[in-house]
């Protein structure tokens, strides 16, 4: 179930075009019908507010002036463990990490 704050793909005549992330859903007067805010994630950055019906939300395909649009909702990737992770979480590091810190403040006076 797609809801506030999911990120989707939006898909027009079969072609993906932008990502929006969806900022509210409000009822409207009509039952199954709802009040959907988009941020659109492009530049420049832009908010519309579509009405559409449930399934529409949930990926069904719908047109606007007669062209195809579907929003595919997107789920983000699992971050991949670096190496530096160890594998098995109880194992634990017993030397620290060597390494200079610099000091991004004394950079800029320079």
């Amino acid at each position: 179930m797609t809801g506030e704050n999911d990120v989707v793909l939006m898909y027009f005549e079969d072609q993906p075009l932008s990502y929006a992330r969806i900022e509210e859903i409000l009822p409207d007067a009509k039952p199954n019908w709802y009040h959907v805010r988009l941020l659109l994630l492009q530049f420049p950055l832009q908010v519309v507010t579509w009405i559409l019906r449930d399934n529409y939300i949930n990926g069904d395909e719908f047109t606007m002036d007669g062209k195809r649009i579907r929003l595919e909702r997107i789920v983000a990737p699992q971050p991949a463990q670096t190496p530096s992770e160890p594998k098995d979480k109880k194992t634990v590091r017993k030397q620290p990490l060597e390494g200079k810190v610099i000091s991004l403040k004394d950079l800029k006076k320079k």
